[in-house]
């Protein structure tokens, strides 16, 4: 690649819109991301064993989708993090959703030995975690950030 042709690519914007996450039963997963309060984009079915669901959390730029014939995954293989900026409302309003999401901790969130309970005593950004899984078993890790680090908006 000549370097003009490298440099072209990185002043562009790249943006994430949309992650595809692999399930088994897209009526069962669209249920779920109902319950979640995300806004359905769009439910399509253009050709025989073809059907995209996408869903929208509030608030993101990122979209995910799932469905039939769009990934050869594993459903419950994908793992995907969210932020919010205070852990424990978010922690509040998915238990108020009746979704199985997991007591917020802080320290790192890998391994899973080294969380410490409850959210950071400082409220550090990026320090406090909850998380859930979809039906499937794709892993949403929800982190509390309140100021971003330099160079992200």
């Amino acid at each position: 690649m000549s370097s003009t042709a490298a440099q072209s690519v990185g002043e562009g914007e790249l943006r994430l819109e949309v992650a595809i996450i692999p399930v088994s039963d897209v009526d069962r997963s669209k249920q779920f991301y109902e319950r979640l309060g995300w806004r359905l984009d769009d439910d399509v079915a253009p050709m025989d064993g073809l059907r995209i669901v996408q869903f929208t959390p509030p608030g993101s730029a990122c979209s995910v989708s799932f469905g039939l014939g769009i990934t050869t995954a594993a459903p419950g293989s994908a793992g995907s993090t969210l932020t919010v900026s205070d852990i424990v409302s978010a922690h509040k309003d998915l238990v108020s959703r009746g979704i199985n999401v997991v007591d917020v901790w802080h320290g790192p969130p890998f391994p899973v030995q080294a969380r410490q309970p409850g959210p950071d005593p400082e409220r550090t950004s990026y320090g406090s975690f909850c998380s859930f899984n979809d039906p499937d078993g794709n892993t949403w890790i929800v982190q509390e950030v309140t100021t971003r680090r330099p160079g992200r908006d």
